[in-house]
This record gives structure tokens, sequence and C-alpha cells, in this order.
């Protein structure tokens, strides 16, 4: 077992004097005399990376708001891991182009991968993009948004070996107030053909430790519960005290997190099967706060597929690394990630998928047919010769297969017990709650005369499930 306390000594360092220390900058409550609104899409580190642009704008007379209409400035944080997703920024800036003919004065910025990915030839492709800022650019806005305001295009996508942002505290734009996410590392290092993220985000770079558990420390005072810490390989943490040489690996600083309070919950994501260790299984057994839930990309279940893909694992060690989750943290609930119709792949292959899948019973995975993204290796090296609706066929089967193991997985619930952090009013009546498990699934329930409201943990009954959620009663 990993202790918070050895982990302080091995640093040579007073950790918590430390974080006190450390200057991250927060948000002024001053009112601002501009707005900005910002929608962001794609994967938790966009969302997060808005929250790091709002603190920012901050210090530039800029607030946030909700409402498009009265914004001075509008801002779409992107995705392209897939076409399908650049597809939809593109329909949102026709929705902006209609704004900007009401109020030519509003300016528009394309911020994050597709920014990165297109760089200044958005600006040319889309004639209303004022502003084009990839995801290590952020710092620059400052200077970017005066020379838009002055009738110029603002253009930076410098991609950064060094930047964590570790300095700042991100501006919370959710309105859950319970559940935040803490950017722990920048960048990938894994060359996954099929992948664009390397390109968009550049090479992996992790955060000093102490800003880190100093954000932790700020959301835990501020009410809320529920922390992820987020990386695009989060089990490749690694940081290297400059003074004491002493290294830092994920584990330790999971630990280091869910030392902040025992009522504080600690998930992460994402992992890579290849990177994550036993060291890292023993800290979520040992420490009740840790959440006992692991995402655990797959991407396919055939051996060759996924040498094809350079995931560094075929099928055996794949399934047997799930084995030793379930050894190590039996009420561990895995999650996963499945792409059908990558290149080449066969009838044959992709019922390999089916089959990891019953194997590896996920609580709940991310399903989709392949997408081929410009610059990839996949796309350089690879033919695309799966046809769409052969490719959208076997994502309809492994949808409908992990539909049926996610319903018994929640089955197998029935009449269990477990300790659940409410998040607030249940979407169907405000006469229940929602709440999640450690496990990461929501469960429903009677609020009846209960005093308990949102960021309280309560036990709670399953009584019964469906493939989505379960509902229970308070014990």
């Amino acid at each position: 077992m990993i202790d918070r306390k050895d982990v302080k000594v091995k640093f040579n360092k007073e950790i918590d004097e430390k974080i006190q220390g450390t200057p991250l900058k927060k948000v002024s409550l001053e009112p601002k005399s501009k707005k900005f609104y910002i929608e962001s899409y794609g994967c938790a580190m966009n969302f997060n990376d808005s929250e790091i642009v709002a603190s920012v704008l901050d210090t530039m007379d800029y607030g946030n708001t909700q409402n498009i209409e009265e914004a001075d400035l509008i801002l779409v944080n992107t995705c392209s891991i897939r076409e399908k997703a650049e597809e939809t920024i593109r329909k949102r800036l026709k929705y902006y182009d209609l704004i900007k003919q009401k109020n030519p004065d509003v300016k528009v910025g394309v911020l994050g991968c597709m920014a990165e990915r297109m760089k200044a030839s958005l600006l040319e492709e889309e004639k209303i993009v004022d502003l084009v800022a990839g995801p290590d650019a952020y710092r620059d806005l400052p200077n970017l948004i005066p020379a838009i305001e002055g009738g110029e295009k603002g253009v930076n996508v410098f991609l950064s070996r060094v930047e964590t942002y570790d300095d700042i505290m991100p501006s919370r734009l959710d309105q859950n107030g319970i559940s935040s996410f803490i950017s722990i590392m920048r960048g990938c290092d894994n060359m996954c053909t099929f992948c664009v993220v390397p390109f968009t985000r550049g090479r992996e770079r992790s955060r000093e430790p102490y800003s880190i558990l100093a954000e932790a420390e700020d959301l835990f005072n501020k009410g809320y519960r529920d922390v992820t810490l987020l990386g695009q390989n989060v089990d490749s943490y690694h940081w290297v005290n400059p003074e004491t040489k002493e290294e830092m690996t994920f584990a330790q600083l999971l630990v280091l997190v869910a030392g902040v309070h025992p009522d504080l919950r600690v998930r992460f994501s994402t992992s890579h099967p290849k990177d994550i260790t036993d060291e890292v299984l023993y800290a979520i057994r040992d420490h009740e706060n840790i959440c006992k839930y692991i995402h655990l990309p797959l991407q396919a279940g055939n051996s060759r597929i996924l040498e094809l893909m350079n995931r560094t694992y075929d099928q055996e060690w794949y399934l047997n690394k799930v084995k030793r989750i379930y050894d190590i943290i039996p009420d561990c609930a895995i999650s996963s990630d499945m792409m059908t119709g990558f290149c080449s792949e066969t009838e044959e292959e992709h019922k390999e998928t089916l089959y990891v899948m019953e194997q590896a019973q996920y609580s709940m995975a991310y399903m989709f047919a392949y997408s081929e993204r410009p610059g990839t290796p996949a796309q350089k090296r690879l033919e695309d010769d799966v046809p769409e609706d052969v490719k959208k066929k076997r994502l309809n089967e492994i949808i409908r297969l992990q539909n049926q193991i996610s319903y018994a997985h929640n089955q197998r619930d029935i009449g269990k017990v477990f300790k659940v952090l409410i998040e607030g009013d249940s979407k169907r009546s405000k006469d229940d709650f929602k709440g999640r498990t450690s496990q990461n699934k929501v469960v429903n329930f009677p609020k009846g005369k209960s005093t308990l409201q949102k960021g309280d943990y309560v036990n709670v009954r399953i009584l019964s499930g469906t493939s989505a959620s379960l509902r229970g009663e308070i014990v």
C-alpha cells in the first residue's frame, strides 16, 4: 500500500506547505465590461481547456455569458478525433455567421484540436473566423484578441514541449458544482495509427504535482466532491523533482490527491492498457475514495488489427490485464472504447471484438465506426477499405451487445448497497435525487423526507436497473 506520508518523505518536501505557496492565478470577482460565450466539443480535456481559457479571459475584462446573443466574443473549442466532430463545428460556424450578420462587431474564434490541425487555412475556409488558437496557445489570447478587435486576424498554433498551464486556476463553467476535472498532463507520445492527438496536442508532458494538489484542495473547499484527473494517458504521468531528482509515478499522485480529504472522490481518465500498473491497482484497492472504476480502451479485439493500430498489445495480453484488474479489485467496473471497420478488418476479426467484450464484461463503452483522419499514419499507409455500410452494421452489433452486457452488469447490482454521491435532482423528477457510485454508475432514488442535499453521501440499496442506470432507495 502506498501511503501519502511515505510519498511526502520521498520527495523531501512538506507538500502541504508547497501547496500553500503555489501561485495559482484565480478568477476575479469584479464585474466585466465585455462578455464571451464558449462552446466545447469532444473529450473532457477540451472542456477543461475551456475553463483555462475562461480564466485567461478573466484577466482581460471578459466575463462569461450563457446567452450567445449578448456575447462580444464567441469561441468554440473543437475536436478532430472524427470527421463527424468537425462537421458539427462547421454547422455551428454557420449559426455564428447568422449572429455576426446581426452584429458585425462580434468576433469568432476557433480553439483546440481542429484549430491545430487546420491552422491558418481555417481562416480561408471559414470566412467568419477571426481567431485560430491551438491547445498550447491560450496564454497568447491577451495578445491575439486585441489584434482581432482592431480588425486583424489572429493565429497561434504553436505546440509547446513544456506548457501545462500549471499556474492557472481554471474558471469553473459547469453548473454541477460537485464534479470537476483536473488536468495532470498534456499531449501524447503514443502513435496509434488512427489518432490525430499527437499531432494536435503535441508531445507528452506532466504537470508538477503541487499545483495539482492545490487545485484539488481549492475544489474541495468550494464544495466539489468528485474530481477526475485528466490526461491523454494518465498512467504515463511522470514528474521529476528538479531539486532531488526523485520521480513521481501516477500511482503516487493518485494517493496524494486522495489524501486531500476522505470525502473527495478521485477518478482518472484515460488509461492506456500498456501503462496501467499493479501499483495503480493497489492504490485503488487500498483507498476507499479512489473510485473503483477504470476506463481501459480496447479499440479492437483482433491481434492483427491491434498491431495495425500500433496499440502495442494483443488480445491475450489485454484480457490478462482485465483479469488482473478484477483479481486485485473484484468490485471494479471497467469501461472501454471500441472501433469498428478499421482498415482491412474482416468479419471474423470483428467477431473477436465481440468475444473480448463478452470476456471483459464492460459496464459501459464508447463505440464508433472508424473515421479516417488526415495526416495520421493510417491515412498515409493504410487503405480505408471497409465499406461504410459494413462499418455501420458492425457498429450496431457491438452497440447491441454492449447494451445487453450493461443491462446484465446492472442487474447484478440489485440488492446491493452502494455509497452514492448526490449530484442533484434526477432529470425525470424533482422528487428524486440523481447520484453516482464509486463504479461510475448513475443511481436515481426518491428523496422522501430526507434533509439530504447535493454533495452529500448516502447509502442506497439498488432495486432495479436498465442498461444505462440504476434505481434504488435510501437505506
